[in-house]
């Protein structure tokens, strides 16, 4: 057995090139995220003008609400997607408070109402997208001699039309109710792991390429609108659904490509120190033009009143709270005027008239004679 002064160890690779490290001269770099909230005039302006949405939309969307309730013994195909769509625009309304605050002292709420609210959000934008789809190939059908998808006989398809696209709008909600959450003041996106950024996000997208495809599509509707063989058709209700595909275009565009831009954007270059934790911590571009998204849940009413006669004559009756003894339930309340929905009346129940219109028809003809 060797003795340990024979014993040798070799230290020579464990102590060579040992250099000593100044912990002094360390210094540690807190990543920095921009500020969640807003400052300045937008802090004030922003939530006034959420308030002044919340008020206007409540009082917009209940009138619809209240119109098509009062015509519910005698709904139309679009009056029950109009219903729909108002249900799912008042759902977003009623997020607006939370966004306020969020805007001004950051997200304080908790996961729970930022799951909620961020999947009402894109709970509205499917739901729009699906409905004016409904609406505008049930507009394209009539304007069709002989082709009629929807009809007053099927309802049941039209209400399963309406179920579906809850339904569908539920699944494609699913990953904000997985991946939102509250994380340092800010309600975000946290991906676990981030492969699932793109597969959470490529419904949207698609989305968002159909409500491109609509809103080209319409131009030729428009065509086949002002077409030779289209005008006895008049009366149906394809300006207001031009406005509204309009609307819905003009006001999540911007969202959206923000959205597309803020999807691409780590693929594109590598993400740098720090920017996966302040992801969605500054107010940036994807939340200002979210605004335009928000507050599109008040636009629809507006338009009923711009455009329909009938719309605005039963609004201002009930604001006015005085009994609506002409209202004829039979009256379609989307066309963009009165005499078309009239017309239109007569399309489908044939050419009758009231019996005041007929009585000084014959009175003339006997006086003739």
């Amino acid at each position: 057995m060797a003795t340990p002064s024979n014993m040798e160890v070799d230290l020579h690779g464990l102590f060579k090139d040992n250099k000593t490290f100044d912990y002094d001269d360390y210094e540690y770099k807190e990543v920095i995220c921009a500020s969640s909230t807003v400052s300045g005039a937008l802090a004030v302006f922003i939530p006034l003008l959420y308030t002044v949405g919340l008020l206007c939309g409540l009082l917009g969307n209940g009138l619809v609400l209240v119109i098509l309730w009062r015509k519910r013994l005698n709904l139309s195909v679009m009056d029950i997607f109009i219903f729909h769509l108002t249900v799912s625009d008042t759902l977003l309304l009623l997020t607006l408070p939370l966004w306020a605050v969020d805007a001004v002292k950051g997200w304080n709420m908790g996961t729970g109402l930022c799951k909620l609210a961020g999947a009402l959000f894109k709970i509205n934008f499917y739901c729009g997208i699906f409905t004016l789809t409904c609406i505008s190939v049930n507009c394209y059908l009539s304007i069709i001699p002989g082709v009629q998808m929807f009809s007053c006989e099927k309802r049941w398809l039209v209400y399963g039309c309406c179920l579906l696209i809850w339904i569908v709008c539920l699944i494609l909600s699913i990953p904000d109710w997985i991946f939102l959450k509250h994380v340092r003041g800010t309600c975000i996106h946290f991906y676990t792991p981030d492969s699932w950024r793109l597969a959470s996000r490529f419904p949207h997208i698609v989305s968002f390429v159909l409500l491109v495809l609509l809103f080209c599509c319409f131009f030729v509707l428009l065509k086949l609108r002002h077409n030779s063989k289209c005008q006895k058709k008049k009366g149906r209700s394809t300006a207001v659904t031009a406005v509204l595909v309009l609307a819905f275009f003009v006001c999540w565009t911007p969202y959206n490509i923000t959205f597309i831009v803020n999807t691409a954007q780590p693929m594109i270059s590598a993400p740098s120190a720090g920017a996966d934790e302040c992801e969605g911590s500054q107010w940036t571009a994807i939340k200002i033009t979210a605004i335009f998204g928000l507050l599109h849940c008040i636009v629809n009413p507006v338009i009923y009143l711009c455009f329909s006669k009938e719309f605005r004559r039963r609004a201002l009756t009930l604001i006015k709270f005085s009994a609506c003894k002409t209202d004829r339930n039979e009256v379609s309340l989307w066309d963009s005027s009165g005499v078309n929905g009239n017309a239109s009346v007569q399309e489908v129940q044939g050419s009758l008239q009231p019996m005041n219109d007929i009585q000084p028809t014959i009175k003339t003809q006997d006086y003739d004679t």
